[in-house]
């Protein structure tokens, strides 16, 4: 068997990167009959790699600017991509042998394309068709040993179910036309295997044993009946079955032995365990010969969702209730994310202390978003965008209820996508439910589809909606959508007026702008960031409606605050504005549970340089949302309830926990300190602390240590001397507007921003800062960048706790892990 990947070399293959070149069809005079031989002229094609989009090779050629502009955007040619484009590439082949056949694979097109290899047609675009359809050709007719493929790909028209950015970003002027996931040619005998997975089944109770059922895809590439031997090992135990197959049949098989394994090595998301990986290896042989042969990784977990007696939905791991804690995914908008980029980014998700990742659409141009989560322990929710379920959107008539996918020829189709990318990403630990539905949910004849689809491929639970629903298949959907997507202060979250509050599962929230770092928005709008304008709003969303400039975020910092006085200051509130309620949303959903079942940051990352839902830009600078998601996601920490006006111990791991904890309280002057053993078991949340501060503006210092007095977590707040007042009877979907706000404007006076440092390096890399507030004031909100000496932020720079907060003549030590850096690197940390 052999594998080439006609694709960039990503973390899955060793394989060399094939050369590949576009061009325009309105540019070339010859057709696919000879673009597909040697007599080809490709003089002036552009350069290109495969997976990419067509927009994502022109930016890289410097052909199309990156589009940080409205300028920019408008300045892109929109209609060279209504005609269709060429990729061309040519590979080597050895010699077949008899009965060996060579297949041609596309894991993802958009939208149409039409296929010709050494000269001969081998798909057309009429049936080739579907941004999540895979496809995949017996080539070994048209095979040589030097051969030339060329591929004509066409535009998504408007109806068209394709990758969609919804309202987040600008839309992709090429609509994300091109090769976007990989092109594989291999070579296998006359049966080939795929899509091998591992069902399993745990003791969870004990947690000492589980049984694996294995299952595969075999396909007939003869025209002749097949009779073999379907035989593997499993983490490393043997199985085997006699297999006969039709001449050209294609057949899913599940292994009729069960596989019983004692004290098994169980994947665990990372904040509850290890996420243990095992080797699954399957193979078809015929007559004594191995035809094909497949590898995988899997997890041996237990994996259900349910309903509370509230009607929330939950999940349970190898038995245990977990709080789902995430954010949403998205692509870059060219889709250009390498695996390099991928894995900091989901470093990222576990450094915040998160256990969940939701992709609203089938993201990642390979297998590695998958792999990745699978290795580090994260949770992954899959399934389809809301930009089917919009005309706006989609460009069709849509339903209020079920959105755009309504006649049997797009059933059908996305039918058929919904099972290749289920049995394309079975295999993987991490994905734990399928979302068949965002606003909306699936018309009942296609949702028929998915559960009958489902009951005999895979093990896992659908979700009909994101959104509070209810099918008449399968009943309530558990979940909510109620917002908001705009500013909240931090006590709403706990309000039980509050309809995206500390309840249920809700599946996407946030609060609207999340600035990045000053050096990020330097990149994107110049040295001349003062005073906010327009330009700004390009930056934002493009909803039609809201969320499409800073004048909810402007309003927020002239009612707390008053107006600021130049860029730094309007920063700095910006910041504290989007630590303080991103950390309190995370946190009410901790301390609710089990009122609560999980919630989704909307969002994790930008497609593209923005200002609008980000926990990290799209340079992937952390912004000061991720520090407070970072500490509010501890996985034992002491939490301020703004509603209950106590402090509760919350433990997520499998242990429990034994610590003392510590509260200081700072009003009017005057300190007031205590503290208390306190035994958090597993799972549970503890009250330690009732707080009275009296309508005086006050700060709380929390603080959990160990036996032998090592700090383990801290926390603080900052408690103005009045709450928001909501004006809940004007909310809508976007947000609960503040009818009367809680003054900031006192911080001014009671803090202070003068602190002490000492910085030193405890190991390459890593290295230990200490930061000393030597005043009789707060030190608020210190920030702590490291950069290089041409006075660059390093990136990426993993601090153990940053945007903290020093109570009089307090001093921290955190640390900070840097990247391996270039000799005569000089590193220089300071605050702000």
């Amino acid at each position: 068997m052999l594998v080439i990947a006609l694709t960039a070399c990503t973390e899955q293959t060793s394989k060399p990167t094939m050369s590949w070149q576009v061009q325009s069809s309105a540019k070339i005079a010859q057709t696919g009959d000879i673009l597909s031989t040697p007599a080809a002229n490709t003089d002036g094609w552009i350069p290109a790699q495969v997976p990419s989009t067509l927009m994502g090779v022109l930016t890289a050629n410097g052909i199309e600017p990156e589009a940080l502009t409205a300028e920019d955007y408008a300045s892109i040619d929109k209609t060279q991509f209504e005609k269709s484009w060429w990729y061309r590439t040519t590979f080597h082949l050895s010699a077949l042998n008899e009965g060996e056949h060579a297949l041609l694979r596309f894991d993802g097109i958009s939208y149409r394309a039409n296929v010709w290899l050494n000269g001969q047609q081998i798909a057309d675009s009429q049936n080739m068709y579907g941004t999540f359809r895979q496809f995949e050709f017996d080539i070994t007719e048209q095979a040589q040993q030097q051969n030339v493929l060329a591929v004509e790909v066409f535009r998504a028209q408007p109806g068209e179910p394709n990758t969609g950015f919804v309202d987040w970003n600008p839309r992709p002027a090429d609509e994300s036309m091109g090769l976007w996931r990989e092109v594989r040619v291999k070579t296998c005998g006359n049966v080939t295997v795929s899509h091998s997975a591992v069902r399993s089944k745990v003791n969870t109770k004990t947690l000492n044993e589980a049984w694996l059922t294995v299952a595969t895809e075999l396909r007939n590439l003869s025209d002749q009946p097949v009779e073999g031997i379907l035989q593997g090992t499993a983490d490393g135990h043997a199985f085997s079955c006699p297999v006969t197959l039709a001449a050209g049949e294609q057949k899913r098989v599940v292994v009729p032995q069960e596989i019983h394994i004692d004290q098994p090595r169980l994947w665990w998301c990372h904040n509850m365990g290890q996420p243990e990986l095992c080797d699954l290896h399957v193979e078809f042989v015929e007559n004594g010969k191995v035809s094909d042969a497949e590898d995988v990784r899997f997890g041996i977990r237990e994996i259900h969702s349910y309903l509370t007696d509230e009607g929330y939905r939950g999940f349970t791991l190898n038995g245990r209730k977990v709080l789902l804690r995430g954010a949403g995914w998205t692509d870059d908008i060219y889709l250009r994310d390498t695996p390099e980029g991928n894995r900091q980014q989901l470093n990222y998700v576990r450094d915040m202390n998160m256990n969940t990742v939701r992709l609203e659409g089938f993201w990642g141009t390979s297998q590695n978003l998958y792999d990745l989560c699978d290795e580090l322990g994260l949770f992954i929710l899959v399934g389809w965008s809301c930009h089917w379920e919009w005309e706006d959107y989609l460009g069709a008539p849509c339903d209020e209820r079920y959105g755009g996918i309504i006649s049997p020829e797009n059933i059908a189709l996305v039918t058929a996508s919904f099972q290749n990318q289920v049995m394309w990403l079975r295999h993987h630990p991490s994905i734990i439910g399928w979302f068949v539905g965002s606003d909306m949910l699936p018309v009942p004849e296609l949702e028929e589809q998915y559960r009958q689809f489902l009951s005999q491929e895979d093990d896992r639970d659908y979700l009909i909606s994101a959104k509070e629903v209810e099918s008449t298949l399968s009943g309530k959907s558990g979940t909510k959508m109620a917002g908001p997507y705009e500013y909240v202060g931090p006590t709403y979250w706990y309000l039980p007026e509050a309809p995206g509050g500390a309840f249920g599962f809700n599946t996407e929230t946030g609060i609207g702008a999340q600035l990045p770092v000053r050096e990020s928005l330097e990149k994107m709008l110049g040295k001349q960031l003062w005073p906010i304008d327009s330009r700004w709003d390009i930056l934002c969303t493009v909803s039609g409606t809201d969320m499409n400039s800073l004048k909810q975020l402007n309003e927020v910092i002239h009612n707390r605050f008053g107006d600021a006085k130049d860029i730094d200051e309007y920063l700095y509130r910006a910041d504290m504005l989007n630590y303080e309620s991103t950390k309190a949303m995370f946190e009410s959903f901790r301390v609710r549970w089990p009122h609560t079942t999980g919630i989704v940051h909307w969002m994790l990352n930008s497609a593209r340089p923005g200002i609008y839902w980000q926990l990290y830009d799209n340079y992937l600078q952390p912004n000061a949302s991720y520090y407070g998601v970072k500490k509010a996601n501890a996985p034992v920490q002491l939490i301020y309830d703004y509603y209950a006006k106590a402090v509760y111990a919350v433990n997520e791991t499998l242990e429990p926990a034994s610590r003392k904890a510590s509260v200081k309280l700072m009003k009017d002057g005057q300190t007031t300190e205590d503290s208390c053993q306190v035994e958090i078991a597993p799972g549970t949340v503890v009250k330690v602390f009732d707080i009275y501060t009296a309508g005086a503006a006050s700060f709380l210092f929390l603080k959990l240590t160990d036996d032998e007095g090592k700090e383990i977590t801290t926390n603080e707040y900052f408690l103005p001397s009045e709450d928001d007042v909501y004006d809940w009877e004007k909310t809508t979907w976007v947000h609960t507007p503040i009818r009367h706000y809680a003054s900031y404007a006192m911080l001014d006076s009671m803090c202070t921003r003068s602190c002490e440092l000492s910085v030193k390096q405890r190991a390459e890399n890593l290295y230990e800062t200490t930061v000393s507030n030597p005043s009789d004031k707060v030190a608020f909100m210190i920030s702590l960048k490291a950069k290089n000496q041409q006075g660059q932020l390093i990136c990426p720079a993993y601090w153990s706790d940053n945007y903290f907060s020093l109570a009089p003549g307090e001093s921290r030590t955190v640390t900070c892990q840097l990247p391996s850096l270039n000799n005569g690197t000089t590193v220089h940390i300071s605050y702000y």
